[in-house]
């Protein structure tokens, strides 16, 4: 009876995990990177009547194929999605998908099928206990197994019927903006390759115990779309397939052993993907200069990218050259527009050089870069370092509190917006934000304790 108790406990566990974001996976952040996937999202956001700009594909750390959404109007991609891919045109695809759970209110309804699932456990928990109190024991454990597999399959099919319907407004929204489903079914395939690798069974009995459809039928089914679509024969972007191309190289680089990272990327391959991916295994060995010949090499083939410009800044940087760094950050800071991932690094650099006449330069960097990117806790903690040398001790902690909670350290958040508010003039902006945080930090941790 107890193992019975604790799957059933383990289930519901469960359910409740599935529709919750994943806090623990890191968010890699990357100017390049989030500029090319907001532009491969932007006309699938258009066909799917959301408002530009409103929706964030947020690249996470995680070797994994996979992507999601959970809750609001942003898609999740794991950088393993990215590594599998082979063109920009099948991670369109992916995002068509994910923005079909978003328009479909697929989160928020999630609960539906997990109460349905839960209500048919829990009348087999409760019929099963009766039986068990009549002395009929052997009948417990069977009604409560009963249930459990009642309640599961609901769930699943539940979730099924989800991916289907994603399946389907992902293809309208493909055919809407033009773009062909070709890289859809592509990447289809990719998955049921896995499936076949690692022996997962697709027969129809399978097809059962799953939360997707099996992929060789979503790939008949969405071919019989995707053929006779009017966008199947139009081609793939070559400029944002380059784009795409050069952005999986740098995060080739960033993620993976350097040594890997040279047996991918060979030292005679001379092209613009490989370079990128040579300089960062290259910085990550410590081999600064063969990382500035990689950089140099870049900046041949367009001196004003501000990518390359940002890289040969970077590896100088955090090679303890801040002075050096500080004209390729500036001018990719400029090329860019301030860019706020560019122009954090910028500020920092100009901190590093540990010459406080840059500080008010810094400043006003570092605060147009979180005034377009809140969501930037490397940029506060730098504007925290500049108002600490000045004495301003209360946006010093101000700057504290917000790259406190934006890490969920929410006890530590509400000490420093407490003593940031006592420091700063009331009725201020900052002072209303110092108080926002307060809010903020109190109402987590009453809903922490409530949980708990």
């Amino acid at each position: 009876m107890v193992r019975f108790l604790c799957q059933f406990a383990a289930f519901l566990a469960a359910t409740a995990l599935a529709v919750q974001p994943v806090a623990a996976q890191s968010i890699l952040r990357d100017a390049e990177t989030e500029a090319l996937l907001q532009d491969m999202a932007a006309p699938l956001v258009e066909a799917a009547g959301l408002a530009p700009g409103n929706v964030d594909i947020v690249l996470i750390n995680d070797p994994s194929i996979n992507a999601f959404v959970a809750g609001g109007q942003a898609v999740y991609i794991h950088s393993g999605l990215i590594s599998a891919a082979d063109t920009a045109n099948e991670v369109q695809g992916v995002i068509a998908h994910e923005l079909g759970h978003i328009t479909g209110g697929h989160i928020v309804r999630y609960s539906e099928g997990a109460s349905a699932a839960t209500n048919i456990s829990i009348l087999s928990l409760l019929l099963g206990v009766g039986a068990a109190l009549a002395g009929a024991g052997e009948a417990a454990i069977g009604v409560m197994q009963a249930g459990q597999r009642a309640a599961l399959g609901k769930f699943l099919a539940f979730s099924r019927v989800q991916e289907a319907s994603a399946d389907a407004a992902g293809a309208e929204y493909l055919s809407l903006a033009g773009i062909s489903g070709r890289g859809s079914l592509s990447f289809f395939g990719k998955l049921q390759s896995l499936e076949f690798r690692y022996g997962i069974s697709q027969d129809d009995d399978a097809a059962f115990t799953r939360t997707h459809p099996l992929s060789g039928d979503r790939i008949a089914r969405l071919r019989e779309t995707y053929i006779v679509d009017p966008a199947w024969n139009a081609p793939d972007d070559p400029k944002l397939q380059a784009r795409f191309i050069r952005a999986k190289a740098k995060l080739f680089g960033y993620l993976s052993k350097p040594e890997r990272t040279l047996a991918a990327y060979p030292e005679y391959d001379t092209s613009v993907p490989a370079r990128y991916a040579r300089a960062y295994a290259y910085h990550k060995n410590a081999l600064i200069d063969k990382a500035l010949v990689e950089a140099d090499s870049l900046l041949e083939t367009d001196p004003d990218d501000p990518y390359f410009l940002e890289l040969k800044g970077q590896v100088l940087l955090e090679s303890g050259d801040p002075e050096a760094a500080l004209p390729y950050l500036r001018k990719a800071t400029q090329v860019s527009r301030n860019q706020p991932l560019i122009a954090s690094m910028f500020g920092h650099a100009l901190i590093a050089t540990e010459d406080q006449s840059r500080h008010e330069e810094a400043e006003r960097v570092l605060r147009a870069a979180v005034a377009r990117d809140r969501f930037n806790p490397f940029a506060w903690y730098q504007l925290g370092v500049v108002y600490a040398a000045r004495g301003d001790m209360a946006r010093a902690r101000l700057a504290s509190a917000e790259q406190q909670v934006m890490r969920r350290n929410y006890p530590e958040a509400l000490r420093s917006a407490v003593a940031a508010e006592a420091g700063l003039e009331p009725g201020t902006p900052d002072w209303i934000r110092a108080q926002d945080i307060a809010l903020q930090a109190r109402a987590e941790l009453e809903r922490i304790r409530d949980r708990d």
